[in-house]
């Protein structure tokens, strides 16, 4: 009876790739959406993981989900459920690893243009 409640547990854990395996083409393309930058700065700066909701997103929820998804794919963050809330860990610690300063460089860059843009 435990071990289908373990399995049961694990089933509703999403797949998540190895760090090691993704290329910074991938993680570059999952941030070029200002939607997913918004989830990422925001999990960054909140040194705690978060539930999907409490993140003020400006999209419905169907295409918050698709988001957080291409978040997971491309392996900066990792979900997982407490109760029925699916919680979001951004991997901060692997991909600055991978990729040495590109967390802190994008969390660094206002949106929008600098006045020496125009």
């Amino acid at each position: 009876m435990a071990a289908t409640r373990q399995k049961n547990k694990d089933a509703r854990i999403p797949a998540h790739p190895d760090v090691r395996t993704i290329s910074l083409q991938q993680v570059l393309e999952a941030l070029v959406d200002p939607v997913r930058r918004h989830i990422v700065s925001a999990l960054y700066a909140s040194h705690e993981d978060l539930a999907c909701g409490t993140i003020d997103l400006p999209v419905s929820k169907s295409t918050a989900t698709h988001h957080f998804h291409v978040l997971r794919e491309a392996g900066l963050i990792r979900q997982y459920y407490v109760g029925t809330s699916r919680m979001n860990a951004l991997r901060r610690d692997e991909i600055d690893e991978a990729f040495p300063g590109l967390l802190r460089a994008l969390v660094a860059r206002p949106e929008g243009p600098s006045a020496g843009d125009a």
